[in-house]
């Protein structure tokens, strides 16, 4: 299956990049254009994918087609390659905001959409990704676009209503992440140690408590309530991030977060 990129930064790196260490493609089956003839060349250098001159030329030769551009250039894209995309390709969206009957409107006939939110830790092979399809999409392409998008992370079905959610809750959220892994670190250099080693076990004790949620699925709470001795240090530290309001600001955050999506 050739699968083409229209649009090349950093998520379509990294979803590249997935792809091929997993195996799921080869690099000659993938093919892709950018604005950027740097940053394409640049990825055909690392990866050995094939650039093509246009986007046009990009929509003409996938069997699945990803749409990797900042939202603000959907509408100018789909204008340029509706014509040209082929009745049985996959059309991909990884854009926040734009409906799956946004995208079936800009291409102005019926086509085959999926629309995904990936996120950046696909460069680490951790990302997490939602996916919704239209009714056009059988269940075997269904399979095969999961199949693509788990190759860097995670990937699963939620209903489009949740899409906005996705963005909120893992789309942004390495953001949100790596400011509590800069600021754990920033005290410990407060203290003493050094900025490298403060942000690996600043990283590390995030990582490992992420993977203990995954792996145990117990309630995150029962985790907490595991670590917090009577009359210990944790259960300090907890109390002063209650008082300070940690668990509200964090749902202030990613509620404007997913009222910005919705409206995009």
């Amino acid at each position: 299956m050739k699968t083409g990129f229209i649009g090349l930064g950093n998520m379509a790196a990294a979803m590249i990049g997935g792809m091929l260490e997993k195996g799921v493609v080869r690099p000659e089956e993938i093919i892709g254009s950018n604005r950027s003839a740097q940053k394409a060349e640049a990825l055909r250098d690392k990866y050995g994918i094939r650039i093509c001159q246009d986007n046009v030329q990009t929509a003409l030769e996938s069997d699945l087609l990803v749409l990797a551009v900042k939202p603000q250039f959907y509408e100018e894209v789909i204008g340029q390659i509706r014509d040209q995309v082929r009745p049985d390709s996959l059309i991909v969206s990884i854009a926040p905001g734009k409906t799956l009957q946004w995208l079936e409107a800009q291409f102005g006939r019926p086509v085959k959409l999926i629309r995904c939110m990936p996120n950046t830790p696909a460069l680490s092979g951790e990302g997490c990704t939602g996916v919704c399809c239209n009714d056009r999409v059988t269940e075997a392409e269904e399979a095969q676009v999961l199949t693509l998008l788990g190759s860097f992370g995670m990937a699963e079905l939620v209903p489009e209503k949740l899409m906005d959610v996705v963005v909120g809750v893992s789309g942004s959220a390495p953001a949100y992440v790596f400011l509590f892994i800069e600021a754990m670190a920033d005290q410990a250099v407060a203290e003493g140690m050094p900025r490298a080693q403060a942000y690996r076990f600043a990283a590390q004790a995030v990582l490992g408590s992420a993977k203990m949620v995954l792996d145990t699925g117990m309630h995150p709470g029962v985790l907490k309530d595991m670590v917090c001795s009577p009359g210990g240090t944790t259960i300090q530290a907890v109390r002063k991030l209650e008082e300070k309001g940690l668990r509200f600001a964090v749902m202030e955050a990613m509620q404007v977060c997913i009222d910005k999506s919705r409206g995009m």
